[in-house]
């Protein structure tokens, strides 16, 4: 049966592998290259076709800007089948945007540190990765010199995000306390997305007024960040967010051991390390709710939810071993009931849990594969089984889809997942898990 699944799962990534040289995340949905999908999808691809990993991650470091910011979307083409497109971004904005690809002006969570040091660790050939390695990772080094330099403007290790979509979990309900505190026009717009996907799946109509204007602030601006940082009304510090770059930092720490000669990258590496870390663990921990949370800077106040973000800290190392185990208790206590598959995106206890709408419940295969290799390292094995065995059953019974009802029993007859159909990410790392 698994090998089964990782056939269609081949199907379904050389089916969105582009000729432009990477994979949209879903067809019509989706039809750029988006930042963390990328380092994801990847991951997949490694294990059957390493040219097209290395190509992936070589297109996307190609439309990096001049100060070193990747952006979460780059626009290869004309396509109108997607709401905001490029004309709505206008990266050209930005003095340092790419003079080559037209993109927007926000970012996702960096992944691409740890993916080069996943991909190394698939590959069959050292010799020859670790070479594309050492052409590669210097542009992803600069990358994450460019967050230390402007997106932490309280010099605490800890990186702001501007606008939901930087942390990848785009309506999660920990930012609906925010919009509270906003009230942008509304917008005349077409919506693309509920073209493609059921609206009841979708975020709502308002919440996109909330997301455009969040842009047209920072185009206002020219996207530049200490503008950002002064005026954004949405200005936040997210642990899926900062996680992904102390995971990052440690395997540019690693690799670039491996390909020596880079001690002074090394040293400012360790140096941003130590101080992100502890600024996420004295910062970003919330010892009632037993878990990490987000930080509002701009009202100045945590934001005490419990999302599957708040145990991404587990992959990258960051709580000690204590800590570690009062998250698996967390987690287990609100999101691991027998009715359940883990680990819902959002506190299925909380009344703003939705388990069929985008990151407000569903369950997100990136996400499991994050929790899986975590709970793995801290040696939580029996967890970390059963959130890759719930991460097949799901695909194997739901098909490959963007995200998945996290209840064993919804009450249809004919189940099927939510979103995108198809879906590149959950294809690349269903192979990973099966295969690892």
């Amino acid at each position: 049966m698994n090998e089964n699944l990782i056939d269609r799962a081949i199907d379904v990534l050389d089916a969105n592998f582009q000729e432009g040289g990477f994979t949209i995340p879903s067809k019509g949905l989706y039809p750029f290259q988006w930042k963390w999908d990328s380092g994801f999808i990847a991951i997949g691809l490694a294990h059957y076709n390493i040219e097209h990993a290395k190509t992936e991650i070589k297109t996307l470091l190609d439309a990096q800007w001049q100060n070193g910011f990747i952006p979460h979307i780059v626009f290869h083409s004309e396509n109108d089948s997607y709401f905001p497109g490029a004309d709505f971004h206008r990266s050209e904005l930005h003095p340092y945007s790419s003079k080559k690809y037209r993109s927007t002006g926000m970012t996702q969570p960096p992944v691409t540190g740890f993916v080069l040091q996943e991909m190394y660790r698939i590959a069959e050939d050292k010799v020859d990765m670790l070479n594309f390695i050492e052409d590669s990772i210097d542009k992803v080094y600069q990358n994450h010199a460019y967050f230390y330099a402007n997106r932490d403007p309280q010099n605490e290790g800890l990186m702001f995000i501007y606008h939901n979509w930087e942390s990848g979990t785009d309506n999660s309900p920990v930012w609906d306390d925010i919009w509270e505190t906003m009230n942008p026009p509304e917008y005349e717009f077409e919506r693309k997305d509920t073209t493609h996907v059921d609206a009841a799946q979708r975020p709502s109509k308002r919440e996109y007024d909330h997301y455009l204007y969040l842009i047209d602030i920072a185009k206002e601006h020219h996207y530049d960040d200490a503008r950002i940082a002064e005026l954004s009304p949405f200005l936040v510090q997210d642990p899926l967010f900062n996680a992904m770059l102390i995971k990052s930092n440690q395997a540019l720490i690693d690799l670039y051991g491996l390909i020596g000669g880079k001690e002074i990258e090394i040293t400012i590496l360790k140096k941003w390390q130590k101080k992100s870390i502890d600024g996420f663990n004295n910062k970003l921990f919330d010892e009632e709710l037993g878990a990490y949370v987000h930080y509002d800077l701009r009202n100045n106040r945590p934001i005490r939810f419990v999302s599957s973000s708040s145990f991404s800290p587990l992959f990258a190392g960051i709580p000690n071993q204590k800590r570690a185990k009062i998250l698996v208790e967390t987690m287990l206590d609100k999101f691991g009931g027998d009715d359940k598959y883990l680990c819902a995106s959002f506190d299925p206890t909380n009344e703003r849990y939705d388990p069929r709408k985008y990151w407000r419940g569903p369950v997100w295969i990136n996400m499991n594969w994050l929790l899986y290799n975590g709970l793995k390292d801290y040696g939580f094995t029996e967890v970390a089984e059963r959130v890759k065995s719930d991460s097949v059953a799901l695909i194997e019974r739901d098909g490959f889809f963007e995200y998945f009802d996290c209840r064993k029993d919804t009450g249809e007859t004919n189940r099927v997942g939510y979103g995108g159909g198809d879906f590149s990410w959950s294809a690349a790392l269903l192979i990973d898990l099966l295969k690892n």
